[in-house]
């Protein structure tokens, strides 16, 4: 008994040692994002580590490798130190989507740490304001008159936006046709272009055009109103009944990183997310904050992957 008891001790003092020797690291700590720069992700991710950075006393750069609907960077961290110094805003369609619909060289699941839920929020589908249709309702019967002819751009293969897609195309009993990007920044352009119909974008590459006028807000994702967008819609109130389909990053990161440095994370990036100033800033371009324990975010993740990976069956969706 004495013996065990000892063993417990040192356990704990040595996680103490982890803690406090290895926290902050003593290199910058860069943040992953697998977007390009001036999407949601990155928005969101570059105002987060901001105060990330003021609270531990540490540079926190922000990294953007766009690149297979955001896979390229969360293997990269799958495979980084694990010494605290990398961690990744990790995306619904890499961590739960892509590995139903490919084989990825790593494994959400085995090969990153859950840290903290991060964002979540309900995607809105956006026309051009001069060419798109009017309402959903129009949007849905032209895409039922010409099939595969009405098109919709996303973040990736296996991004949420991609998937939202497909889950609309099923249930108004239409296909559409997908045209992948590397982030919705660079969607955008082309939508304003009138290179493809809509696209169910987020809220912060979104607002700007629809404020402009430049686009068209036909409706929102979410079972609710979003408080950004109150005079638009939800897909369910417009002829699609329960529909809903919320997007939302989380922070992950190596699963070798030691479970003192992974709370010690977890701690520091719950503080941020539950800071006045943060809350502010997130919810002004449509994010709503989800901190979380890390068990907390492993069980979300696994709801998330069983949702979606039974769309991808179903759907007969392959990688791109």
């Amino acid at each position: 008994m004495m013996q065990r008891r000892l063993l417990v001790l040192l356990a704990l003092l040595s996680a103490g040692l982890v803690q406090a020797q290895d926290f902050p690291p003593k290199k910058p700590v860069t943040l992953l994002v697998g977007f390009a720069p001036g999407g949601a992700a990155d928005g969101a991710a570059r105002m987060i580590a901001k105060k990330l950075g003021e609270n531990i006393g540490q540079s926190i750069v922000v990294e953007n490798k766009a690149g297979a609907g955001g896979n390229i960077a969360h293997q990269q961290v799958a495979q980084g130190p694990a010494d605290g110094s990398m961690l990744l805003l990790g995306s619904i369609g890499p961590l739960t989507i892509a590995p139903h619909m490919m084989k990825l060289p790593y494994d959400p699941f085995k090969d990153l740490a859950p840290i903290s839920g991060g964002v979540y929020f309900p995607s809105v589908l956006v026309v051009n304001a001069q060419s798109g249709p009017k309402t959903l309702a129009e949007f849905v019967a032209l895409a039922k008159k010409q099939p595969g002819s009405v098109s919709y751009a996303s973040t990736g293969p296996g991004s949420a936006s991609h998937l939202t897609g497909e889950l609309f195309g099923k249930r108004i009993g239409a296909e559409l046709l997908h045209v992948p990007y590397r982030g919705g920044s660079q969607a955008m352009p082309d939508l304003l272009a009138g290179r493809f119909t809509g696209y169910f974008a987020a809220p912060p590459t979104a607002l700007p055009h629809i404020e402009s006028g430049k686009v068209l807000a036909l409706a929102t994702t979410g079972l609710k109103r979003a408080a950004h967008l109150p005079n638009t819609p939800t897909v369910a109130e417009s002829g699609v009944p329960g529909f809903e389909a919320l997007n939302w990053y989380a922070f992950v990161g190596p699963a070798k990183m030691p479970a003192a440095l992974l709370d010690r994370w977890n701690q520091e990036i719950v503080k941020v997310l539950n800071d006045a100033e943060t809350r502010e800033y997130l919810t002004k371009h449509g994010l709503t904050p989800h901190p979380t324990s890390r068990a907390e975010l492993a069980e979300f993740m696994r709801k998330e992957s069983a949702q979606w990976g039974a769309i991808v069956k179903e759907r007969k969706i392959v990688g791109e």
